[in-house]
């Protein structure tokens, strides 16, 4: 290929999108990009795509600046126009998710005092998808395998995958990615080695001579590794010059602001939403490591994470949504008394009927219910309540099916409680 007076094609042009299935997994990097003069195959719409030579990507690639730093070469060059021409679609689905975990990123990183660069290595890995699986078995945005996720602290069982947690997995890979680079001295083979593994690196380099650097030993690494350090320095070049690529940013997704509560049972994900009007989408998107909606009994500990908007509910409903929790939950064998099935009223109520009962600090619905023998829902209708939510000094009508120890009087309810606490974690 000519490095001089090459140019990409047209103005305005028909893109080619290919398919994206297991193209990023760790193991199969895109091989080899489409080859310059390869005819481009018409698609459904039109797409202005800005020339470019190679000197031009060269210029951009030197006032680039980074903690890594690298030079353009034909191998990069055939990525970049694989990414800005062929597979536009896959950097504006990139561009959508990219502020959900960059921030995680940087501060990840730089909290580890590494080049933020390497934050762009997910994209590469996973498409930025906690959530996906390789063909063998690695998982989530940094696609660890589970002997290496193990040695990190990431377990997996039948319903929990540490490795789809976005921050466990994005503090296992500043470790491990630090780790190669205190082995190796170059973050390039550092790279490679997370791809390979550091026996194929080291083996590399002794069938080179010695050398030590990607390029050095570019030759003798497996096939797949000398894709994937080319690709990820073209995904660090055309995320950094979008503009001059015409790929305009698409509505990015941000990420739910949460606070992680630890409830110490065995309850479903469903169960909570259904108690908390919490968006299930939003309780599985917040807590991808969860494989089945359900925090088994091996589990309990874990911290749930909650969006904000309900955390001041959650906290004022602590001790009754835990034990609602808990009495739903398949693997309780004893209901929460709080919630135990209490028998209606054998009478309509009436005004002889009717206590008065102003809310104290500590107390929630269930407590209060279950101390008068009455539901919380006969509470919530009686009251004309919407939702579980009550605040200090509120006044409350309890009907309890006995009259008042004064008549035409109403007499002040009596509050104690001695509900059990449920933890809350600082969350992000």
């Amino acid at each position: 290929m000519k490095k001089h007076l090459f140019r990409i094609f047209g103005s305005a042009v028909l893109t080619c999108i290919l398919p994206l299935q297991n193209a990023f997994s760790q193991e199969e990097p895109i091989e080899a990009a489409i080859a310059v003069n390869e005819e481009i195959l018409p698609n459904y719409h039109y797409e202005y795509i800005p020339d470019f030579t190679y000197e031009q990507i060269e210029s951009r690639i030197k006032s680039m600046q980074n903690g890594m730093g690298f030079e353009l070469n034909d191998r990069i060059f055939s990525f970049i126009q694989y990414y800005t021409v062929r597979n536009r679609d896959y950097i504006k689905m990139v561009l959508a998710r990219k502020e959900k975990f960059f921030p995680l990123f940087e501060q990840t990183l730089s909290k580890h005092e590494m080049p933020t660069e390497i934050q762009y290595l997910s994209i590469v890995e996973s498409g930025l998808d906690p959530k996906i699986k390789s063909r063998v078995g690695a998982m989530g945005l940094w696609q660890f395998m589970p002997a290496t996720g193990k040695m990190y602290g990431m377990h997996v069982n039948q319903d929990i995958d540490d490795r789809m947690d976005p921050e466990m997995s994005t503090e296992a890979a500043a470790k491990y990615l630090k780790s190669l680079y205190r082995m190796f001295g170059d973050w390039e083979v550092a790279l490679a080695a997370y791809n390979c593994g550091p026996g194929n690196v080291r083996k590399a380099i002794r069938r080179s001579g010695g050398k030590k650097t990607f390029w050095g030993i570019y030759n003798h690494l497996p096939k797949e590794t000398r894709s994937y350090v080319p690709q990820f320095q073209a995904m660090l070049y055309v995320l950094n010059h979008l503009e001059e690529h015409n790929l305009n940013l698409e509505e990015p997704t941000y990420p739910i602001e949460y606070e992680a509560v630890r409830f110490d049972r065995a309850f479903s994900l469903d169960r909570l939403a259904e108690l908390t009007d919490l968006c299930i989408r939003d309780l599985e998107e917040l807590n991808p490591s969860i494989k089945r909606r359900t925090i088994p009994e091996t589990n309990q500990s874990i911290a749930i994470r909650i969006p904000k908007a309900k955390s001041l509910f959650i906290k004022e409903n602590l001790a009754w949504l835990s034990d609602s929790l808990g009495a739903k939950s398949a693997s309780l064998a004893t209901p929460s008394p709080l919630i135990a099935e209490l028998k209606p009223l054998e009478h309509a109520p009436s005004s002889s009927d009717r206590i008065t009962y102003k809310v104290k600090s500590g107390d929630v619905l269930g407590t209060i219910a279950s101390r008068h023998n009455v539901s919380v829902s006969n509470i919530k209708e009686w009251n004309n309540l919407n939702s579980n939510l009550i605040k200090v000094g509120q006044t409350l009508y309890i009907y309890s099916g006995k009259a008042p120890s004064q008549p035409n009087q109403e007499r002040l309810a009596e509050n104690s409680s001695n509900s059990p606490k449920t933890s809350i974690v600082t969350g992000k």
